[in-house]
């Protein structure tokens, strides 16, 4: 399935979610490689099969090799750290922020990707996860390193819009 048939597979009533898609994939505050390397890692992380093929695909033929796997590691590094993070957010306890976590996270030095791009996609993962010290801290790193508000955004505008497709493709009422 390409994206046109992705959007054209959804209902009626997602008609927004049709024209946000392609909307969102194609923005002017973003690069090429910043819209698809975010793009493929929210769509993991929105972990809807289809959805995740069809970006996935479309994203390969736009990523070189190494581009693409940083995407699905800021997806993997993400989804174990925006758990433990979110736990310690939560918490609000400083016993706990003076416990080292002791969890591997290599891949955030060694993703093989452009370091800009990496950030950005985990800020956007983090998003979908609702992990506010993530965001917080991958946010901070993208703009010491010159994006605008309005990059950050655009990342979050495509881990909102995949996200709500991921859901309506996954809801029972179709």
């Amino acid at each position: 399935m390409n994206l046109t048939e992705l959007a054209e597979s959804l209902p009626a009533y997602a008609r927004d979610l049709k024209l946000n898609l392609q909307s969102v994939l194609a923005q002017q505050e973003l690069t090429e490689r910043q819209i698809w390397t975010t793009a493929a890692a929210c769509a993991l992380a929105c972990r809807n099969e289809t959805l995740s093929r069809t970006i996935l695909e479309e994203a390969a033929a736009r990523l070189s090799p190494e581009q693409l796997e940083s995407a699905k590691a800021a997806f993997a590094i993400m989804e174990m750290n925006n758990i433990y993070y979110r736990f310690r957010h939560m918490l609000a306890n400083d016993e706990y922020a003076n416990v080292p976590a002791r969890l591997r996270m290599q891949i955030i030095r060694t993703h093989g990707g452009d370091p800009v791009d990496f950030e950005l996609a985990c800020l956007a993962v983090s998003a979908i996860n609702g992990c506010e010290a993530c965001i917080k801290s991958h946010e901070a790193v993208v703009r010491e390193k010159g994006l605008t508000p309005e990059a950050v955004v655009a990342s979050v505008r495509i881990a909102a819009t995949l996200h709500a497709v991921a859901a309506v493709l996954d809801a029972p009422c179709g």
